[in-house]
């Protein structure tokens, strides 16, 4: 079982938490991460592309264009068939849902193989307390600049932290998500994983 370190708000280590191998410590599984994520792009796809797949979708082609004999040109029975400019379209797009689904089995242990990798490579950092006096983007700044943290940070909840939420609401490259709400897309977009200790045993009780 690993250990983290905790630290203060002032960067200074203050104590360590143990955290699970059967979530911090898998065999990372990346097959499973690139469908977790296929799978929520997938999901997010409006479908809505449509185009005007039969003569009756299109405006205009009642009358036959020329008789069917005796002019030399092909025979031709509407102005809006598929090889006309301006009819319609043979095997176009219709509006459809790309959504498809995981088992949840899989789904727990993509989670898990991202949150190995990011504990594997330094990209967890745990911090005693999150809370913020008021929603103030500069307080939040000055938080994230005495961590250290990088640009693109996600800050996981164990519980509602309005303030933080709101103070680094601004900030482009930062988010906060609660425990219930990660998912391996947010954790592959953000460099560093901030939790609390609270938030690293609900975690844990959520995949195990």
């Amino acid at each position: 079982m690993a250990e983290l370190e905790v630290k203060d708000r002032d960067n200074n280590k203050v104590e360590t938490v143990a955290v699970s191998d059967d979530v911090f410590g898998v065999t990372v599984r990346e097959h499973l991460v690139q469908r977790y994520v296929v799978m929520q792009l997938a999901t997010r796809r409006s479908g809505t592309a449509k185009t005007q797949n039969a003569k009756n979708e299109v405006r205009g082609g009642g009358k036959k264009p020329w008789r069917q004999k005796g002019t030399g040109r092909a025979r031709q029975g509407s102005i809006r068939s598929a090889n006309w400019v301006g009819g319609m379209v043979v095997f176009g797009p219709t509006p459809r849902d790309y959504g498809f689904t995981l088992s949840k089995k899989s789904k727990k242990l993509a989670l898990k193989s991202v949150l190995t990798d990011r504990l594997q490579n330094g990209g967890i950092t745990v911090v005693k307390d999150l809370s913020l006096e008021e929603p103030k983007t500069r307080l939040a700044m000055a938080l994230i600049s005495k961590l250290e943290l990088p640009r693109k940070t996600l800050f996981v909840l164990a519980e509602d932290n309005n303030n933080l939420r709101l103070a680094v609401r601004n900030l482009p490259h930062v988010d906060c998500l609660s425990v219930d709400g990660l998912n391996v897309y947010d954790l592959l977009r953000h460099e560093r994983l901030v939790l609390t200790p609270e938030a690293v045993k609900k975690i844990e009780e959520r995949l195990n």
